[in-house]
């Protein structure tokens, strides 16, 4: 995929500008929060306690990653058992290498794909295309996707939440040559109707893969469509293409994993399909690939693992950070330039690709804390944002004049009379500005801040004029 990271300005600009995009976040907000508190509440109604699942969660994540290497090698001792290839990947070309010498091997003509985040940051279909294997995407959204000239997700969860019913009525019309449908039923089963034949002929299965279980030597599938088990059962080869710190200790652990991780996500109680992948078909089973590739990515992860960052390594890929967050929730996915949007996104693509190419992106964020009161693994997303913009500046990444005024606030704040002649003046500027009204459409001394906002005026004096009021 893609970085456009460097112009996340300007794609911000056209999402506030995209009235289609605008409706569907307002829409798509209820549905995710609302369903989360639902789902929450039942569940505390019911005896449970989602608190302590969350602080079981992360402290669960931070054992594994306290170990990382040692998990990751009993997972790879098991699964060899079991019958499956393990392989290991230090970033997303050597995935695709990996996944295109399988497909070689194994004469691959078409896959099969279901969702996978560490494909999109490989360009896994790019490089498959290259090879003459033909990669066909099956979950809805990134079908659709795939169909619209390989356009990016811009939700982790509900990768085509920025298009309207009608845009996707005009591409299966246009793709599909077939009458145009406005009912969503009639959509879907179109959709079921052409993916049926690719999923009956595919040569190879590739999926993500919510979780390795190390005991086991299992990957764990969770999905509301099913495509996901058609792509991991039907196919003759299957490959799972996930993360190194997607493992976990027992299936004990995954049950801890998936109470908070569903009901973050979706705002279920559980999702319509929990696949557990074990090994290769025996022969007594009656589905089930013949060959079994694991492929553990590394991507930069493993520099992250006992660093100041070692936190976001926790993340279960839940999506609970966007839905709450007021930027994402303004701008969508696409504005972030990469494959990870929102807070999440704000983070993991500095740290995967380097700061240099997402200058933008810890500043896109409020530091409002609504991401890390719903993460369900507690990662402190604001906190990281902080030490990138903390970085940023240490590396002079960020502009001169930004780094000088905040060097002339520094020196300001530090000086407690100077600092009260600063406000004291600085509220009767705005307030002239204002002029008599709440708000400021033209912010003098920072007039680009208000070209796509106006600025709220002062409400009266200074802080410090009010306490010392009230002291009389």
């Amino acid at each position: 995929m893609q970085i456009r990271s460097m112009f996340f300005k300007a794609n911000a600009s056209a999402a506030l500008a995209n009235p289609v995009l605008q409706g569907n976040m307002r829409t798509s907000k209820g549905k995710f929060v609302d369903k989360r508190r639902t789902a929450i509440t039942d569940f505390e109604q019911e005896g449970g306690d989602f608190e302590a699942s969350r602080d079981a969660a992360a402290a669960l994540r931070n054992l594994v990653l306290k170990d990382l290497d040692l998990w990751l090698e009993k997972f790879e001792t098991v699964a060899t058992a079991r019958g499956a290839t393990v392989l290991w990947a230090k970033d997303g070309e050597e995935i695709c290498r990996h996944v295109v010498d399988i497909g070689r091997r194994h004469s691959v003509k078409k896959a099969v794909k279901s969702k996978s985040m560490l494909s999109e940051e490989a360009g896994l279909n790019q490089a498959l295309e290259a090879s003459g294997i033909a990669p066909v995407e099956t979950d809805l959204g990134e079908y659709i996707l795939q169909i619209n000239n390989n356009e990016p997700p811009s939700h982790i969860i509900a990768p085509v939440l920025h298009k309207g019913l009608d845009e996707v009525a005009d591409l299966f019309e246009k793709v599909h040559k077939t009458p145009r449908k406005t009912e969503i039923p009639e959509l879907t089963r179109e959709a079921r109707e052409v993916l049926r034949s690719h999923f009956l002929d595919a040569d190879m299965g590739i999926s993500g893969g919510n979780f390795l279980v190390a005991e086991t030597g299992s990957v764990a599938l969770v999905t509301n469509e099913g495509n996901g088990r058609m792509v991991t059962t039907l196919p003759r080869v299957h490959v799972v293409v996930t993360g190194i710190e997607k493992v976990i200790p027992t299936l004990e652990d995954l049950s801890l994993l998936l109470r908070v991780l569903i009901r973050s996500a979706t705002g279920q109680t559980i999702s319509n399909y929990v696949s557990l992948l074990t090994g290769v078909k025996q022969p007594d089973e009656h589905d089930g690939p013949e060959h079994l590739y694991f492929i553990l990515v590394d991507n930069g992860r493993a520099d992250l693992v006992a660093s100041e960052f070692q936190d976001m390594l926790r993340c279960i890929r839940c999506g609970a950070c966007m839905n709450h967050c007021p930027v994402y929730q303004a701008i969508g996915g696409h504005a972030y330039g990469w494959v990870y949007p929102g807070p999440m996104g704000s983070v993991l693509t500095p740290l995967y690709m380097g700061l240099d190419k997402a200058i933008d992106l810890p500043q896109a964020a409020t530091l409002c804390n609504q991401c890390g009161v719903v993460c369900p693994v507690k990662i402190p997303l604001p906190e990281l944002l902080r030490k990138l913009r903390e970085k940023q500046v240490e590396k002079n990444l960020r502009p001169l004049m930004e780094r000088l005024a905040l060097k002339g606030w520094a020196w300001v704040a530090s000086k407690p009379k100077l600092y009260a002649l600063g406000t004291w003046f600085g509220v009767r500027y705005l307030n002239w500005l204002a002029g008599g009204k709440d708000r400021i459409h033209v912010l003098g001394v920072a007039p680009e801040w208000t070209l796509g906002r106006d600025f709220p005026a002062p409400e009266g004096k200074t802080f410090r004029e009010l306490y010392a009021a009230s002291k009389r």
